[in-house]
């Protein structure tokens, strides 16, 4: 049944302007970093700046050893991703293609960690990470984010993998293939765009992670980008145009990364966790 006119006009403009809601704080914050700091509080403000300047940028890569947080960041997230989509693909595998006692209860468990709020485990994953002797330092950020993305990707390749056809496995065996052959040489290539879905969604959440970093780490050379530019907007209060050049600093790989594998979480979402 068709929407009336005025019912889409409505719909169309309550969209608009949550957009627009939604977008003016970051259009604002991308201004302000082109602006030079004689400019950033003017009134009326610019959302043009005249004259841009790259200075902001320049500034903030230079200083509070900038370039090494963001190598952190990326180091951290680089490794988190690899390191959880391996763990979470064979264990994916495993519940599609498996049957062991207690599989249900052990998989719904899994899943009952997503409904924990990441707040309620700050403690136990401290003192967790201290008796591991990895406190304040980036193998035990990997350790602690590869742990928490675990259930998530292991739900949404779970779909992916119980789709594929039980014939090519079947044929695999027939030809003297055992299952860790049809997992790297068969399962994994054909569920490619999941792996890729969940790489995207284990990327974001160890590159934005702030919570588990602050606590974790005390070293100033090992802090990670979230870290840093919450001390580099005390180090810099009045100076926005700098504090704001660092943020779209930090959020630029996100952004690409969303933008050029979007496709990937839309059909990650639809494939595995809907049918899963």
């Amino acid at each position: 049944m068709r929407a009336h006119p005025l019912e889409q006009l409505g719909a169309y403009l309550l969209l608009s302007l949550g957009a627009i809601v939604m977008v003016l704080p970051f259009l604002y914050m991308i201004s302000t970093a082109f602006k030079p700091q004689a400019f950033v509080l003017e009134l009326p403000p610019r959302l043009i700046p005249q004259p841009p300047t790259f200075d902001n940028f320049l500034q903030a890569w230079r200083s509070n050893s900038f370039g090494r947080y963001f190598g952190n960041s990326l180091a951290v997230a680089l490794c988190t991703t690899a390191l959880s989509v391996l763990l979470s693909a064979m264990l994916a595998y495993a519940f599609a293609e498996f049957e062991f006692p207690g599989k249900g209860v052990v998989f719904y468990a899994l899943l009952v960690t997503l409904m924990i709020p990441s707040l309620m485990l700050i403690i136990p994953q401290f003192l967790l990470i201290k008796a591991l002797g990895l406190r304040n330092t980036l193998t035990g950020l990997v350790v602690m984010y590869t742990a928490s993305s675990l259930a998530l990707n292991t739900f949404l390749l779970r779909g992916f993998f119980e789709d594929l056809p039980r014939e090519l496995a079947e044929a695999a065996l027939i030809d003297g293939g055992g299952y860790w052959t049809i997992f790297w040489r068969l399962a994994l290539p054909l569920v490619a765009p999941a792996l890729a879905t969940a790489a995207i969604f284990t990327f974001l959440y160890s590159w934005d992670e702030f919570t588990l970093a602050l606590t974790l780490i005390d070293d100033a050379s090992k802090r990670t980008l979230p870290v840093a530019i919450a001390t580099f907007h005390g180090a810099h209060l009045t100076q926005w145009g700098l504090v704001f050049a660092a943020s779209l600093i930090a959020v630029g790989p996100v952004i690409l990364v969303f933008v050029l594998l979007q496709r990937y979480i839309v059909r990650g979402l639809t494939s595995g966790a809907v049918r899963g």
